[in-house]
């Protein structure tokens, strides 16, 4: 399924979606590229898929400003595995950390890996 509408901002088209295969470009994975990307790879201001890339992305891997899914990398990330500047999640790292396993500067979790770890089980990193 491909569609792109006919209104652009920045460039892009305002929404843009591909899911699935293409037999018409022989395309295995749908690319959206747009303000709002829904797709099987989503690039965008709002962007929604397997991989998404985006302000705000929601994915199985997602990347940005603020990234949720099971891997997120970004500024404030939430996911199974949360990697960036603040970072929630199962495995989360970070400069404020807090999820199951937390390894940042501030870190909170069951096991808290940090300069200021709290939890149940805490590793301070450098003596304060």
């Amino acid at each position: 399924m491909r569609y792109q509408s006919r209104l652009r901002m920045f460039g892009l088209p305002l929404l843009s979606v591909a899911l699935g295969p293409d037999l018409a470009s022989q395309q295995a994975r749908g690319v959206a590229r747009g303000v709002i990307a829904i797709g099987d790879i989503a690039v965008g201001g709002f962007a929604i898929g397997g991989m998404a890339v985006g302000i705000i992305s929601f994915g199985g891997m997602s990347f940005g400003v603020l990234p949720i899914g099971g891997i997120a990398l970004g500024i404030v990330a939430l996911g199974g595995v949360a990697m960036g500047g603040v970072a929630l999640g199962g495995l989360a790292i970070g400069v404020k950390a807090l999820g199951g396993l937390a390894v940042g500067i501030y870190a909170h979790g069951g096991l808290a890996i940090g300069v200021y770890p709290e939890g149940g089980v805490v590793i301070q990193m450098f003596e304060r």
